[in-house]
């Protein structure tokens, strides 16, 4: 194939640009699109976080309000009831206290480890029921009068603290009793066990659900979300048993600083989200726009490889068509210039007369070779080949492809040598057997050394017919040995040289080979040079007639 330095036409250019802009503007497409969804995705993500604060606060606000009602005002009115707050009075210990008609009333004697009564102005301190150690004894001298100062409520008259202390955790709850003259003289409560707090922390759920029920479609909260509480120095004292993972989770604490400044997380169940969220979650749609981006892509590039491809075609083309003029201009030159000179009368002598009709016939021969080439690549490009092969001697018929292949040969300065086998009978079209025998020829004459001896041969190998053309070129490289037989494909080292031709003969001799079933390849030349090798089946023998005696016996068999 020749090189051309024409540049692309306009018109493949635009159409190249235009393919390019449409790749550009489906990925811009695509990019906005995938940017809407992680707008949408982050818009329902924060409206489930705004959730779980919500979650989050509705359980802090029903929980404080359990434990406030159930576990310390119960503990703080019977200690009221026993009058524990007048110094004069016996301390009562927990089994002492008088219970209430509510219902949760009795819990806090299970919860209840120990009474205290605690003298703000003498710091004297009395329990009654179990035995603190001393360094609970020393943390509540020190914690109490801090904390009624700071955080007792006088309007609720309950006080609360929540904490490990010694490593245990404990609930505190006391309420302040003032002297006559209505100052602050005694503090008197009750310290409780928090791990029998875990029934208040579901209790009520169903009246005050996590999220409000048109949210929720009436879902229940154990499978809503989880819940973690710890107390106000970080030590868990409730976990419900279901934990999910916290994508979407908020704390809240205790709204009164006096019920103990406990803290609580909530985490809702992540695939409750869709039903959280008007729509449902968002799905992702990058598969799918990677998937339409791809397949845009896709469209694009063998768009740009069909326009490619048009192109080369197009540049073979101009090639072809210049090539195939110039084959045809150097016969048709020399046929006109000599039948110019026989008309005119030019001619000195009866060996010119003879030298030009050589001259004549052998350009007509070119000419005609040619034709049949262009002919038969025609017919290839429209699939409208058609060979009838039949059974034939091959020696005769490569004999007489050589014989009428000679006088082109002598015109270049070329011997053409023969070596054939007899006997080789293949089924074979005998023109296109011809044909390719011409092309292979002239190929090996074109390209190689001017004096040269070119050898035809025929021989039987491995049950196969097997016909080589032998010149004394260069040979042909053994990376370039199966592209040759490409259509208008040239070595590099013929791009550039004077040789012409139009890039079909060996194309034609490989489809006029496959369509026989044999096939053709190109190596080595024994010597130097290069050989083309045509490979063709043979006549299968005769099916062999069965012995008379067997006739005789299947004839006496019968009768």
């Amino acid at each position: 194939m020749r090189t051309s330095s024409r540049p692309p036409r306009p018109r493949a250019l635009f159409v190249a640009a235009l393919l390019l802009l449409t790749l550009a503007l489906a990925g811009a497409i695509s990019w906005q699109a995938y940017r809407n969804f992680l707008g949408h995705k982050a818009t329902a993500e924060r409206v489930l976080r705004d959730y779980a604060r919500l979650a989050a606060a509705r359980f802090a606000n029903r929980t404080e309000m359990a434990l406030y009602y159930h576990a310390f005002w119960p503990a703080l009115d019977a200690l009221s009831r026993a009058k524990a707050g007048q110094p004069e009075t016996e301390l009562p210990s927990p089994s002492q206290l008088p219970v209430s008609n509510e219902p949760h009333a009795a819990e806090f004697r299970k919860l209840a480890r120990y009474t205290f009564r605690y003298d703000l102005l003498g710091g004297r301190l009395e329990t009654a029921g179990g035995t603190p150690s001393p360094a609970v004894r020393r943390w509540l001298r020190d914690t109490l009068p801090v904390h009624s100062r700071t955080v007792y409520d006088p309007k609720e008259r309950l006080g609360a603290i929540v904490r490990t202390v010694d490593g245990v955790s404990r609930a505190i709850v006391y309420t302040m009793v003032s002297d006559k003259s209505g100052a602050p003289r005694t503090l008197v409560g009750v310290e409780e066990d928090p791990r029998g707090f875990e029934p208040l922390y579901t209790a009520d759920e169903d009246k005050f659900p996590l999220l409000p029920r048109p949210l929720t479609g009436g879902v229940s909260y154990d499978s809503l979300g989880s819940a973690i509480v710890t107390g106000a120095d970080g030590v868990e004292l409730y976990r419900s048993p279901v934990q999910y993972a916290p994508l979407f989770a908020a704390r809240d604490s205790f709204q009164e600083p006096m019920m103990g400044r406990l803290q609580v997380q909530v985490a809702l169940r992540p695939d409750m989200a869709p039903n959280l969220v008007i729509g449902g979650m968002p799905r992702s749609n990058l598969p799918m726009l990677l998937s339409l981006f791809a397949l845009t892509a896709g469209f694009v590039v063998a768009a740009l490889l069909q326009l490619r491809r048009e192109y080369d075609l197009s540049r073979l083309r101009a090639d072809f068509v210049s090539g195939v003029s110039h084959e045809l201009r150097t016969p048709l030159a020399q046929i006109r210039m000599f039948s110019e000179t026989l008309l005119l009368g030019r001619v000195r002598s009866d060996e010119e007369r003879d030298r030009s009709l050589e001259i004549i016939d052998q350009e007509a021969r070119r000419l005609t070779h040619l034709v049949e080439n262009l002919l038969h690549f025609s017919r290839s490009e429209r699939r409208l080949t058609r060979l009838s092969p039949s059974p034939a001697p091959l020696a005769p018929l490569v004999s007489e492809a050589a014989e009428g292949f000679a006088p082109l040969a002598a015109a270049r300065g070329v011997a053409l040598r023969t070596d054939l086998a007899d006997g080789v009978v293949a089924p074979v079209d005998a023109d296109a057997l011809r044909q390719m025998l011409l092309n292979l020829l002239d190929n090996a004459v074109k390209y190689g050394p001017a004096g040269q001896t070119v050898t035809l041969g025929l021989s039987v190998g491995d049950g196969r017919a097997r016909i080589c053309v032998d010149d004394q070129g260069p040979g042909i490289p053994a990376a370039d040995r199966e592209r040759i037989w490409d259509q208008f494909w040239r070595l590099e080292r013929d791009r550039g040289s004077a040789v012409a031709g139009t890039g079909i003969g060996l194309s034609v001799v490989r489809e006029l080979v496959a369509l026989h079933g044999g096939r053709a390849w190109a190596e080595d030349a024994p010597g130097s040079g290069g050989r083309f090798v045509i490979e063709l089946p043979l006549e299968p023998p005769p099916h062999p007639a069965r012995r008379a005696g067997s006739l005789q016996t299947d004839a006496g068999a019968t009768a």
